[in-house]
């Protein structure tokens, strides 16, 4: 199954529009003709599914046959991640997080952060890529830079975790899961959070965790953290 996004389109629908950039997509690239069938979500939990009416390059339309919400998952993850020096680390992250399964995501920057500036417009394309190519209709949410503190300081009353490298009293991140539960999981840049954020995370009553014996790179450690929570939810 091939899977289209498109934001535009809702339940209750019973015809759509691709615009031109998909529109050629679909016959130029995919070669699909009138009476084919198409699987479209909205990014909202919507799976529609649609037959090509009218296929040119410029302007496609179908007819909706079907249309089902599918259930979310028992759990949610929303990881705040700073943001990596070189872009390529984040956005691999971005798609394998997508495609393991992800609520959220909130770039934070910290004292060590090297990079401050991130490009939202290219890190939400590449969570609509990993979306549809993991057959997933929910779009992972994405919010924009926060400073660790202003973050810290306003996040919600969920299962709260922060991953750092100092040596301090830690528990393992597997440990302190649980199955159904909402979790939100601190990972710090390459220099790691500073003393003082830590405990900022811990005034907050964040859980200080270690994600395994060895050092692990920021983007290497939001996936670890990521299928942990997965895992323990199977």
């Amino acid at each position: 199954m091939q899977l289209f996004y498109n934001p535009n389109i809702s339940e209750g629908d019973t015809t759509f529009n691709f615009d031109k950039d998909e529109s050629r997509h679909i016959v130029k690239v995919l070669r699909k003709k009138v009476g084919d069938q198409l699987h479209i979500t909205n990014g909202t939990g919507w799976l529609f599914n649609a037959e090509l009416i009218l296929a040119d390059a410029k302007h496609c339309s179908v007819n909706i046959l079907s249309q089902n919400l599918q259930p979310k998952r028992t759990f949610s993850l929303h990881l705040a991640v700073a943001p990596t020096k070189m872009n390529d680390r984040y956005e691999w992250f971005l798609e394998k997080a997508t495609e393991i399964g992800i609520e959220e995501i909130t770039p934070i920057i910290c004292d060590n952060s090297e990079r401050k500036v991130v490009k939202l417009e290219r890190f939400e394309k590449i969570l609509q890529s990993a979306m549809k190519q993991s057959l997933q209709c929910y779009l992972p949410k994405l919010n924009a830079p926060i400073a660790f503190k202003d973050f810290v300081d306003s996040s919600l009353s969920v299962t709260k975790f922060i991953a750092h490298c100092e040596e301090t009293d830690k528990k393992s991140l597997k440990s302190q899961l649980k199955n159904n539960d909402d979790t939100l999981i601190l990972i710090g840049p390459e220099g790691d959070f500073s003393v003082k954020e830590i405990e900022m995370a811990l005034a907050a009553d964040f859980i200080p965790v270690t994600l395994g014996n060895t050092r692990l790179r920021t983007e290497t450690a939001a996936i670890a953290a990521c299928h942990s929570v997965a895992f323990v939810n199977e």
